[in-house]
């Protein structure tokens, strides 16, 4: 009797009662992909020892806090205690460690489409309104206007080779070293011609913060291209047929309101063929009460020349995890 009451009572400490009572246990990875708070507790926001986690570190799976998770439960070795929570939009939930698969999917891309193939890249877009929501700080928020072009058209955050362990290709360690420490005024500038890097700087307002110094230290370097110049000229050409979409045009009309998961998927479908939207990934972010879309993540795979088609590396990928399952289109300012 004593011993099955040791048991509960550790349990209880694990796992709090109101977070534990719709837990979906899982296994597998966490794979962090921006400094986050890893908290003990989700209502209380508590943090012994300020624990965060550390972009690109996978970190051992326990659970999710429900279905339609907003928080995972994961293990940090070092802490105390050791098992914590952390924001689904920080990261992904991998099979294994080096991030090469993801659970949540339908399944291996052949087991649905024979001509498919796990995403060999990411294609990763803001909604900047939402991203600016608690980044006010940064220059491309400060400077954001309502007729801008980040107020109605999605921006680029990066094209990531997969798995997420294929970064810092023959970068020396102290500039990787700067990159994961955040000084990315530190890092050399990509040499790129005047014409990419004005198209650059429209698509990418993160350039005003060097965002682009980051995305060509630990993407770029390992993408198959000659130079930072083809690389973001493909991701530049990427999002311009995104931003000629029905999607893009979803969110335009749909500013200050909601849309659903189902209804960007199906947008997807229009503009790039049946089936592009199950490689679509809809991050959601609560902020201040609202549950605002901050940005998709899109699985490509296959060739991505000097005149890509963003239809065929979807088409070329395999489904992935739908995500959060609709929320808010942002305006800019802070709501």
């Amino acid at each position: 009797m004593y011993r099955s009451l040791f048991f509960a009572a550790t349990a209880m400490v694990a796992f709090p009662a109101w977070e534990a009572a719709a837990e979906v246990p899982l296994t597998g990875f966490f794979i962090a992909r921006e400094t986050c708070p890893a908290l003990q507790s989700i209502r209380n926001g508590t943090n012994p020892g300020e624990i965060r986690t550390e972009p690109g570190k996978s970190y051992p799976m326990i659970a999710k806090n429900k279905p339609n998770a907003s928080h995972y439960f994961i293990e940090v070795e070092g802490a105390d205690p050791a098992r914590r929570w952390v924001a689904v939009d920080c990261g992904e939930h991998v099979v294994s460690a080096d991030g090469s698969s993801q659970p949540q999917a339908p399944g291996p891309g052949e087991e649905r489409d024979s001509d498919t193939t796990r995403a060999e890249y990411v294609l990763s877009v803001s909604w900047q309104p939402a991203f600016c929501e608690t980044k006010r700080d940064k220059a491309e928020c400060a400077t954001q206007t309502p007729d801008g072009f980040d107020a109605t058209h999605f921006t680029l955050h990066g094209l990531w080779p997969q798995p997420r362990r294929n970064a810092y290709c023959n970068v020396p360690p102290e500039l990787s070293l700067a990159d994961k420490d955040g000084d990315w005024d530190r890092l050399p500038e990509p040499k790129l011609s005047d014409a990419t890097r004005h198209r650059l700087a429209q698509v990418m307002p993160g350039t005003q913060s060097n965002l682009e110094r980051h995305e060509w230290i630990r993407h770029g370097t390992c993408f198959p291209a000659d130079s930072a110049d083809e690389y973001f000229s493909r991701a530049i050409t990427l999002m311009d047929q995104l931003n000629a979409s029905k999607a893009q045009g979803l969110f335009a009309s749909n500013v200050g309101g909601e849309i659903t998961g189902k209804a960007i998927r199906d947008a997807f479908d229009e503009s790039f063929g049946e089936g592009a939207g199950d490689r679509v990934r809809v991050s959601c972010k609560r902020i201040r009460g609202r549950n605002l879309i901050v940005g998709l993540t899109i699985g490509l795979a296959g060739e991505i020349g000097d005149e890509p088609s963003l239809a065929d590396p979807i088409a070329a990928s395999a489904a992935t995890d739908p995500g959060c399952p609709g929320g808010a289109v942002d305006t800019v300012g802070t709501h």
